[in-house]
C-alpha cells in the first residue's frame, strides 16, 4: 500500500462513515427517548433505496402495501384503546393518518410510477412512502410495551427487523438494485478522483447533522425530546407526552434511514437484506459513544467507515467481521472503566 491508495481508502471510509453517522445518530436518538435498541434502523435504508429503485424502473413499490397494512393496524389499535377509555377523538386522527394518507400516497404512486418522472419527484415520493413507517412501527410494536425492560424491547426490535427483511424479499425480490447518480461529475483533487455522488453523500450528511443540532438546541420540540431523554418521568410530569415524543423520534429515524438509502443507492448495490449490516455498523458507532453522546457517535461512525475501507483492502471477505470485532475492545474498556468508577464511588 502506498500513500495514494491510503488516500483513496480514507476517502471511501469518510463517505461510508457519513452514512453510518446519520444511522448512529438515529439509533441513539431512538434509544435515549424510548429505550429501544432499534436494530431495524438499517431496514429504513433498504426500503428507501428499494422504493426509489422501483419508482425509477416504473414499478409500483411494495412499500405502499406495507404502509397500508401498518396504517390499518394503527387504526384497529386506536379503536381498541378508544373503546376502553371512551375517548373517540384519537380514532379520527388515526384514521386520517393511518388510512387516509396511505390511500392518497397509493393513488399518487399508481399515477406517477409508470411515468418515470424527474429524479427529485421520485426521491420526494420515496421519502413520503418510507418515513411514515417509523411512527407506525412505534405505535404497533413498541408503544404498547413502552414500560417493558430494555431486553424485552430488544427482542421485539429483532422480531420487527426479521419481519421487515422478509417483507423486503417479498416486495422487491432477491436481486440487487441501483439508482442513477444525482450527478455524473468527477473532480480531480491531487491523486484522488472524487465523484459528485460522494460529495452529495458527505455534504447532505453534514447538513442533516447540523440541522439536527439546531433542532435540539433552538426549537421547543427538540428541547422536549432532550427532556424526555434525560428524565422520562420528569418530562411526563412537565406535560410532555411521552408517546408523542417516541413517535417523533421514530419519524426522524425513518427519515434519516430513508435518506441514507437514497444517497447510497447510486454507489452500491442494495439487496433486501443489506439493511441489517448497515444498521449494525451504525450501532457499533453508538456503542463507541457509550449510547449517550451524539458527537462521539458521529466520530465513531467515521472511524467505523475508515476501518471498513482499510479492512476491505486487506481482507475483503472479513471486512464486516473486522468492523464488528471493534465492539470487543470498546465494550471491554467501558466495562473496566465503569467498574473502576463504581469502586471509587463505593470507597
Amino acid at each position: 500500500m502506498n500513500f495514494d491508495i491510503a488516500l483513496i481508502l480514507i476517502q471511501d471510509g469518510v463517505t461510508s462513515g457519513a452514512i453510518y453517522a446519520l444511522l448512529a445518530l438515529a439509533i441513539l436518538l431512538v434509544f435515549v427517548v424510548t429505550r429501544v435498541l432499534f436494530l431495524p434502523q438499517g431496514e429504513f435504508v433498504m426500503y428507501g433505496a428499494m422504493t426509489l429503485a422501483s419508482l425509477n424502473a416504473g414499478k409500483l413499490p411494495g412499500t405502499v402495501w406495507l404502509l397500508l397494512a401498518l396504517g390499518g393496524a394503527v387504526v384497529v389499535m386506536e379503536i381498541w384503546t378508544a373503546a376502553s377509555a371512551r375517548r373517540w377523538r384519537p380514532v379520527l386522527r388515526a384514521a386520517i393518518l393511518g388510512l387516509g394518507l396511505p390511500l392518497v400516497l397509493l393513488g399518487v404512486t399508481v399515477w406517477l410510477a409508470p411515468l418515470k418522472g424527474p429524479l427529485l419527484v421520485q426521491i420526494l415520493l420515496s421519502l413520503a412512502l418510507v418515513v411514515p413507517l417509523g411512527p407506525m412501527l412505534y405505535r404497533v410494536a413498541f408503544q404498547p410495551i413502552a414500560n417493558a425492560s430494555i431486553l424485552v424491547l430488544l427482542f421485539v426490535a429483532v422480531a420487527v427487523d426479521t419481519a421487515l427483511v422478509g417483507l423486503g424479499l417479498v416486495f422487491f425480490g432477491a436481486e440487487g438494485w441501483r439508482t442513477p447518480p444525482f450527478s455524473d461529475a468527477r473532480f480531480a483533487v491531487g491523486p484522488l478522483v472524487v465523484s459528485a455522488q460522494s460529495l452529495w453523500v458527505v455534504g447532505v450528511s453534514l447538513s442533516l447533522m447540523l440541522l439536527l443540532w439546531l433542532f435540539f438546541t433552538r426549537t421547543f420540540l427538540g428541547k422536549a425530546l432532550r427532556a424526555t431523554a434525560i428524565n422520562r418521568v420528569g418530562a411526563r410530569l412537565s406535560g410532555i407526552p411521552i408517546e408523542a415524543a417516541g413517535k417523533f423520534a421514530f419519524t426522524l429515524a425513518a427519515f434519516f434511514g430513508a435518506f441514507c438509502g437514497i444517497l447510497i443507492a447510486p454507489i452500491t448495490t442494495i439487496y433486501y437484506d443489506t439493511g441489517f449490516l448497515i444498521g449494525l455498523k451504525g450501532f457499533v458507532a453508538t456503542v463507541i459513544a457509550g449510547m449517550v453522546s451524539y458527537p462521539l457517535a458521529a466520530a465513531g461512525a467515521v472511524l467505523v467507515g475508515i476501518l471498513e475501507s482499510f479492512a476491505s483492502f486487506w481482507a475483503s471477505a472479513l471486512k464486516d467481521a473486522i468492523v464488528l470485532m471493534l465492539l470487543i475492545p470498546v465494550m471491554l474498556w467501558r466495562s473496566l472503566a465503569g467498574g473502576q468508577t463504581q469502586n471509587e464511588d463505593e470507597g
